[in-house]
């Protein structure tokens, strides 16, 4: 699951080494916290949310086909 947030956000970022993706697992699933450089947040984000939306939405359908529960947090 890291590799593959990793690919895409560093596909959309300007500062691609500044991408730092750690996974924390806990008994209702799997925690993701992604931080980027400060510049490239809005593009993470995306007007209304929605590139951060659809990064979600592959998300959720990786987990399923690996039967895992996965939540995605975009922090500073």
């Amino acid at each position: 699951m890291k590799e593959l947030i990793e690919h895409i956000t560093k596909a959309l970022v300007d500062y691609p080494d500044d991408v730092n993706v750690k996974e924390i697992e806990d008994e209702k699933g799997m925690i993701v916290k992604l931080s980027v450089h400060a510049d490239d947040m809005g593009k993470v984000i995306g007007k209304q949310g929605r590139v951060a939306k659809a990064i979600r939405s592959v998300v959720h359908a990786a987990a399923l086909n690996e039967n895992k529960r996965v939540r995605l947090d975009i922090v500073e």
